[in-house]
């Protein structure tokens, strides 16, 4: 029997307090786990054997990562053990319990230069530190784990957390006019809505039992494509319904705002295949971005 059918065991989720670990937490219940530094690190691969033991999962979701892409670049030994050897040892004690493990990747383990939507079978051509990393710990993970599933999402924000939608919100509210890249192009992904896909998957894990079909990757990110200054502006936009000011926003040119680490030019990914395996749909960034934006006009004081 597959340790899935024990239905409504607990998930296992690492993270600690990120977006998606927090989002899983908030539409899971209470089966939910969530595990961060320093009871799950790793950097300390003890923790991981002893966490597992204590939680007796029937599923993990590693959400954990080290996602700072230009500190990545001074950093290579930790980006490494956070985004390709930990994750490997993780996957490596699921697979002596019969634990699936979704493990959560990035479209940075893509240049960028496609010219169309990446799907799952273009080879990875990361040009980062961190999508490196990235790209070594999917490798990793499903070798170490017949029982893993990849979902390589991007651009993701949520109500709570830092990030871009966020940012720009704080911005928009402090300043009359706001310049931002343009010329990226991507897929925005709501936290709520990989969690809500993520929980869906497990269901169906639940319902069905493992099968082999399911290891691999899969594309999960918003449904749609902008850019940074696309995604300014909508965020601004929904604000401006709830009172705040638009400011006037400017697209600039990637070379005008540098970084130490390069950014995909345009990492636009196809979800076709998360359709096809697990019926799952992925909102319409749009919806999403307006629904976030309520939410953190909705708890502000």
């Amino acid at each position: 029997m597959s340790i899935l059918a024990q239905a409504g065991g607990p998930v296992l989720v690492t993270g600690g307090k990120g977006q998606l670990a927090t989002s899983l937490v908030n539409l899971g219940g209470p089966r939910i786990h969530c595990v961060g530094r320093p009871d799950f690190d790793f950097d300390k691969p003890e923790t991981l054997a002893a966490t597992l033991e204590a939680i007796k999962p029937v599923a993990v979701v590693n959400a954990a990562a080290w996602t700072a892409v230009d500190l990545a670049e001074s950093e290579l030994e930790g980006a490494a053990r956070a985004n390709a050897t930990g994750p490997e040892e993780l996957a490596r004690l699921c697979a002596q319990r019969g634990i699936p493990l979704i493990h959560i990747s990035t479209d940075y383990v893509f240049a960028g230069d496609k010219g169309a939507p990446y799907v799952e079978t273009d080879p990875v051509s990361p040009e980062t530190v961190y999508g490196r990393t990235k790209a070594d710990g999917e490798s990793r993970a499903l070798a170490a784990n017949p029982r893993t599933i990849v979902l390589r999402t991007s651009w993701v924000y949520s109500a709570h957390g830092k990030n871009f939608v966020r940012t720009m919100l704080n911005a928009g509210a402090k300043n009359p006019a706001l310049k931002v890249v343009g010329d990226q192009q991507g897929n925005p992904t709501s936290s709520d809505d990989l969690a809500e896909a993520i929980l869906s998957i497990l269901a169906i894990l639940e319902k069905d039992g493992w099968k082999e079909e399911f290891a691999g990757i899969y594309h999960a990110c918003g449904t749609g494509e902008t850019t940074w200054h696309g995604l300014a502006v909508a965020t601004l936009q929904d604000a401006a319904t709830h009172g705040q000011t638009m400011p006037d926003v400017t697209a600039i040119r990637t070379e005008d705002w540098p970084t130490p680490a390069k950014r995909p030019a345009d990492s636009r990914m196809d979800n076709s295949k998360l359709k096809r395996v697990f019926g799952v749909t992925m909102p319409a960034w749009r919806d999403s971005v307006k629904k976030t934006v309520h939410q953190i006009f909705a708890h502000t004081p």
